[in-house]
């Protein structure tokens, strides 16, 4: 097990802690301020991915230590929440990962919430035409009063 201190987890320019030997990348890992910084969050929503059950780090006494499966969760995390999905539909999708392939309701319920979601930034996209379209219009209104006094 890859000890928590920072030097163990920090390759140097060769890979290992020391510079001298490498170290197999599935086994670098993060603390909790670098998950977070990479990710753009607060450490605060880094703990209440796992106070609800979508994160699940390696505690050492009361370090949490983040490897490449927590790190991957968390992009899938941040992406369904950049594309709107509420979390327990992320959940439900990201725990996918961890279950063996291939479960056809599985992929069906993903597929679903897709097309769901595609269709909601759709609409949303027409809305912002619109609005976009309208703010036109009236801007020029605006200026052709302007123009006639």
């Amino acid at each position: 097990m890859t000890s928590p201190t920072k030097g163990a987890r920090r390759p140097g320019p060769s890979g290992s802690p020391d510079g001298t030997d490498a170290v197999d990348p599935a086994e670098r890992t993060w603390t909790i301020r670098e998950i977070a910084d990479e990710f753009g969050i607060t450490t605060r929503t880094v703990r209440h991915y796992e106070d609800i059950g979508l994160l699940s780090p390696e505690r050492v006494g009361t370090t949490r230590i983040f490897h490449r499966r927590e790190r991957t969760r968390l992009s899938l995390i941040m992406r369904g929440r950049r594309l709107g999905f509420p979390l327990d539909e992320i959940a439900t999708i990201v725990n996918l990962y961890d279950v063996p392939r291939g479960k056809r309701s599985q992929l069906e319920y993903v597929l679903g919430q897709i097309d769901e979601r595609r269709e909601d930034l759709e609409q949303r996209r027409r809305d912002i035409e619109d609005a976009l379209t309208e703010l036109s219009t009236f801007e020029q209104r605006c200026q052709d009063e302007l123009d006639a006094l």
